[in-house]
């Protein structure tokens, strides 16, 4: 394009020329005359030319710096963004160095708290450890304390989960967790074996910071996946009164209100109704942090409900089988044994009002759910909904301690459902 202006405009220039030239010619010049207006017209065009080009050259130069400084800027808004998305990476970075620094706090306050109850079990004296239980080679129960004991010391605890879900949806909407300890030869050791040494043993507090300790681990691993699914953590009374375990506890869990609305500290019922002033004052405590309570092994159903709501109990769990037993006839109307005043579906709606949901767990058959539906019950757990499952090692060492600190983890776990 640039080729033909310039030839256009030689062309023209020549045109200029040859009619001045011409024209006076005409006018009776002499070609001597004649030639040189033809040669300094030429001359003049092409020094006309000459401008015409070094403002054509400049006005291209100023717009390719114009480009230039077009794609500066552009360049420029990329850099800040890439600048901005560079930050966002980097503070997600030091959130997740953050998140893993608490977690290993964590992990390090609830291990020293578990090696400060083996201590203190060990170094309580053999007279003790067997007192009102017979002589060792006397009461087999000495040799299931034993048991237990090693189990704590070398962490072989398993964590379980059982589903609570919602009725009718039959949605999870929580797990309950379950600790079961293992011997050396790797057999499951139930509840009910060991809770019968390890209360008067002095060994629950150790069991629940270890079921701590995994519940914690669980509940990062759900967060992570923006699950919100809440854990039902069993505690025992005496570990929320113990005067070593409780202040630690608490500031862990104070460093740590994000696990508020997601775990859920369970107590049974004997238990709460039996707690002294200083375990009230330190659920007290948690509840002002925003932590939640449960009561399970619920048998006397006429509660005082202002009590539990107090204390932020939030969750009642009571035996289905147990539930549809209390109900029974009174004229026309389906009532509860312990409360014949209150039509039997109109229970829950109580608790609700005090803010406390029901839940009817140990729910094994079909028809125990219509029947459970009938009460406006809208939680229920049971083997019918999913059995406890043991949690896969690798949910766990996701969210483990860091390489370096002897934390040993559960060997022998199954599949989490």
């Amino acid at each position: 394009m640039r080729r033909l202006t310039l030839g256009l405009l030689l062309a023209t220039y020549l045109c200029l020329s040859l009619i001045v030239a011409l024209t006076l010619w005409r006018n009776g010049s002499g070609w001597g005359v004649s030639i040189s207006a033809l040669l300094g017209g030429l001359g003049l065009c092409l020094a006309s030319h000459g401008m015409i080009m070094r403002f054509l050259e400049m006005r291209d130069l100023r717009a390719e710096v114009e480009a230039v400084r077009d794609a500066h800027k552009v360049l420029l808004d990329q850099v800040e963004k890439i600048d901005g998305r560079m930050g966002i990476v980097a503070r997600a970075i030091d959130a997740d160095l953050t998140r893993n620094a608490e977690l290993t706090d964590e992990v390090h306050m609830l291990e020293d708290l578990v090696h400060k109850m083996s201590r203190r079990f060990e170094d309580r004296p053999l007279g003790t450890q067997t007192a009102a239980r017979g002589a060792p080679e006397a009461n087999p129960a000495t040799g299931m304390m034993e048991i237990v004991r090693e189990a704590l010391a070398e962490n072989r605890v398993d964590l379980y989960l059982q589903p609570v879900v919602s009725l009718p949806q039959r949605r999870t909407m929580f797990y309950e967790s379950f600790t079961r300890l293992r011997d050396p030869t790797g057999q499951i050791i139930m509840p009910a074996e060991y809770l019968a040494v390890a209360e008067p043993g002095g060994m629950m507090t150790a069991i629940d910071n270890l079921l701590l300790f995994r519940c914690v681990q669980i509940v990062r691993r759900l967060a992570t996946k923006d699950r919100q699914i809440g854990i039902f953590c069993n505690v025992s009374i005496a570990s929320l009164g113990d005067d070593d375990f409780f202040p630690q506890f608490f500031e862990l869990l104070r460093a740590n209100r994000d696990l508020a609305p997601a775990l859920i500290f369970e107590v049974g019922q004997s238990a709460f109704d039996a707690r002294t002033s200083v375990q009230a004052r330190n659920m007290g405590k948690l509840a002002e942090i925003g932590f939640r309570f449960s009561l399970d092994k619920v048998t006397d159903l006429d509660l005082d409900l202002q009590d539990p709501s107090r204390s932020d109990v939030k969750f009642v769990r009571v035996g289905a089988q147990n539930l549809l037993d209390e109900l029974t006839d009174i004229g026309e109307r389906l009532v509860l044994r312990s409360m014949p005043d209150l039509a039997a579906e109109d229970f829950a709606l109580l608790m609700r009002r005090y803010g406390v949901e029901l839940i009817a767990e140990k729910v094994e058959s079909e028809r125990q759910v219509v029947d459970i539906l009938d009460l406006d019950i809208k939680l229920a757990q049971g083997h019918l909904f999913g059995e406890p499952r043991a949690i896969k090692d690798a949910v766990l060492a996701e969210t483990g301690p860091p390489p370096g600190r002897v934390v040993q983890m559960p060997q022998r776990m199954s599949a989490q459902g």
